[in-house]
């Protein structure tokens, strides 16, 4: 499993000291221990999960470190950690908040924070649109909702000169034809997953007033 680790970080350009290995490896275990009770992902087997969903996140971290090396994050709709989870790992710089209205999934994070000693990730159980007072740099999403639903929920948590970052399969061009005037796309970033062969993109957003300082990958 580690090989198979090993050979999708090298295809994707990331060198990951052997600690964030041990701690990926670690974290893919316990997804799977969890996930036999608390059904956190349609996806059972290991390979499975190694492709669908670590080598589908592990896919956004250097696109995101060209933008945002250190700062604050926010992953909506996080589920089991992803892409929260993996982030934190690769980026311990990062502060990484999870949310999720399901709390069993919630308590999976904490239990994965806690016993990986990942102190940059903490999660919170609520709904979006009623945490307030706190403001992030990026907000991400995968599988969450349309990226019409995903920035007016999100919106009073962007910090000023912050980013949406959407994980998308093809790109979503009727999405994107729907959002309002008030929100730019500054970039549509095709993915290559390794071991996956679907099409996958991001979708960076930010508010188009007042002028915006994010840095565009």
């Amino acid at each position: 499993m580690a090989g198979s680790l090993d050979a999708i970080c090298s295809a994707l350009d990331l060198t990951p000291d052997s600690q964030q290995e041990q701690t990926l490896l670690q974290y893919l275990d316990l997804l799977q221990r969890w996930n036999a009770t608390y059904n956190l992902t349609a996806v059972r087997d290991r390979d499975a999960m190694l492709t669908q969903h670590l080598a589908d996140c592990l896919a956004v971290v250097k696109p995101l470190q060209r933008g945002l090396a250190a700062g604050r994050l926010l992953d909506v709709g996080s589920g089991g950690g992803l892409p929260g989870v993996v982030l934190a790992i690769m980026q311990p710089h990062l502060q990484v908040t999870c949310v999720d209205t399901v709390g069993k999934k919630a308590a999976f994070i904490r239990q994965v924070s806690g016993q990986l000693k990942l102190r940059n990730l903490q999660a919170v159980h609520a709904r979006v649109e009623q945490m307030a007072g706190l403001a992030f740099d990026v907000i991400t999403s995968r599988a969450f909702a349309s990226l019409l639903d995903f920035v007016t929920l999100t919106r009073p948590l962007l910090a000023p000169g912050g980013a949406w970052l959407a994980m998308k399969g093809k790109t979503p061009t009727v999405e994107m034809a729907a959002l309002p005037a008030s929100v730019n796309v500054f970039h549509v970033e095709p993915l290559s997953v390794p071991g996956l062969e679907a099409e996958r993109c991001l979708v960076w957003m930010r508010p188009s007033l007042p002028i915006q300082t994010f840095k565009a990958p």
